[in-house]
C-alpha cells in the first residue's frame, strides 16, 4: 500500500509526464466539434493499450475521429476499408514468390502498423474478422510458418455501422470481448451541429499536427500502470462483474431471466486499467470509484448477452449497468 509521500510524488510525476494529453485534446478539438466523452475514450485505450469499438450512425467523426488522433502520434497508421470481398490475407500479408531470389518472400499487410484503423468491421466475413483475433490479443502476425511480432504501440480502432444489416456479419462475442471499450456515438448538439457546417465550409480544413513520440506513449503507458488502484476499488469492480453475472444475489433479480451471459474476467482487468487511464486523465495518481463509474459502461455494454425477455421488454445493456452501478454500494 502506498503511503501519502508515495502518492504525492506520484501526482507530481502525472502532472508532469500527463501534460502531453492536453495537447492530443487540442489537436483534436481542431478537427472534431464536440464529442469529448469520444476523444477521452480514444486516449484511454491508447494509454491503456487496449482496443476500441466505436458505433453510431453514419457522419458522427468516428473515422475522423481515430484517423485525427493517429496523426497526433508520429506512428505508423494504416486504415482498412471492410468490405465483404475481403481476404485474410489483405491484412496480414502473404508469401510471394520472387524470381530473382528463386524464393518466398513475405509481403506484409497493412496490420503492421502502429495505429488500425478498422472501418465498418462488421461488413467483412467471419474469415476476416478472424485474422484479427491473433494480432488483437497476441500482438503478433503468423505468415506461412514464420511468427512476427508487432511495434508497440499497437491499436485497433474500429467502427460499426449499427442500422444497416444488409451485407453485414455481426462481430461474434470471441472477438468482441478482445475490445477493451465500446463506445456509443451520438448526435452532436445543436450549438455543435452549427460549428461542423462552418467548418465544413471554410476552403481548408484544419490538419492536426504531430504533438507526441511513440515513445511518450510508451513511457505514459508505464506511468498508468502505477496509478494506485485500493483493495476496495478492486472489490468493487468485481462486485459490478459478478453482479453481471449473478444479478439476483445484488438484489437485481428481475433481471435473473434477462440476462444470458454476465461480463467476462476481461471486463473486471479492462475496468481497472481504464479507471486507471481515466485517472491519469485527470492528472491523480490514485484511482477513485467515480473513475470506474465512468468506464464501466463502455467496458461493459457488448459483454453482456441479453435473452429474447430483454428484447421483448425493450431493457438495453446500458440499462442494466445503470442499475447495477446503482445497486452496489460505492466504497
Amino acid at each position: 500500500m502506498l503511503n501519502q509521500v508515495d502518492i504525492q510524488e506520484l501526482n507530481a510525476r502525472i502532472e508532469k509526464e500527463s501534460a502531453f494529453v492536453e495537447l492530443i485534446r487540442a489537436e483534436l478539438a481542431k478537427c472534431i466539434v464536440g464529442q469529448k466523452g469520444m476523444t477521452d475514450r480514444l486516449i484511454i485505450a491508447l494509454l491503456a493499450n487496449g482496443h476500441i469499438l466505436l458505433e453510431g450512425v453514419p457522419g458522427l467523426a468516428k473515422t475522423l475521429a481515430i484517423s485525427t488522433l493517429a496523426k497526433t502520434v508520429e506512428a505508423e497508421f494504416s486504415r482498412i476499408q471492410f468490405t465483404p470481398d475481403l481476404l485474410p490475407a489483405d491484412l496480414v500479408g502473404t508469401l510471394i514468390y520472387s524470381q530473382k531470389s528463386e524464393d518466398f518472400v513475405v509481403r506484409k499487410g497493412p496490420l503492421f502498423a502502429n495505429f488500425i484503423l478498422a472501418d465498418e468491421i462488421n461488413r467483412a466475413p467471419a474469415k476476416v474478422q478472424s485474422a484479427l483475433l491473433e494480432a488483437m490479443q497476441e500482438r503478433q502476425v503468423t505468415i506461412g510458418d514464420e511468427t512476427y511480432k508487432l511495434e508497440e504501440p499497437f491499436l485497433v480502432l474500429a467502427t460499426q455501422n449499427p442500422i444497416e444489416q444488409e451485407g453485414t456479419y455481426p462481430l461474434p462475442e470471441a472477438q468482441i470481448d478482445r475490445f477493451m471499450m465500446k463506445v456509443i456515438v451520438g448526435y452532436p448538439e445543436k450549438s455543435e451541429e452549427k460549428e461542423i457546417i462552418n467548418r465544413n465550409l471554410t476552403l481548408q480544413y484544419p490538419i492536426p499536427n504531430k504533438v507526441v513520440s511513440i515513445a511518450d506513449i510508451i513511457k505514459a503507458r508505464n506511468l498508468v500502470h502505477e496509478v494506485y488502484l485500493d483493495d476496495k476499488i478492486t472489490n468493487y469492480i468485481s462486485d459490478i462483474v459478478f453482479a453481471s453475472r449473478y444479478p439476483d444475489q445484488y438484489g437485481l433479480g428481475q433481471y435473473k431471466d434477462m440476462i444470458e451471459f454476465g461480463a467476462s474476467p476481461r471486463a473486471g482487468i479492462y475496468m481497472a486499467k481504464a479507471a486507471k487511464a481515466f485517472a491519469f486523465l485527470n492528472r491523480r495518481g490514485y484511482v477513485f470509484p467515480e473513475d470506474v463509474r465512468a468506464v464501466a459502461a463502455d467496458v461493459m455494454r457488448h459483454r453482456l448477452g441479453l435473452t429474447y425477455e430483454a428484447e421483448a421488454e425493450n431493457i438495453s445493456s446500458d440499462q442494466i449497468i445503470v442499475d447495477i452501478l446503482n445497486s452496489i454500494q460505492v466504497p
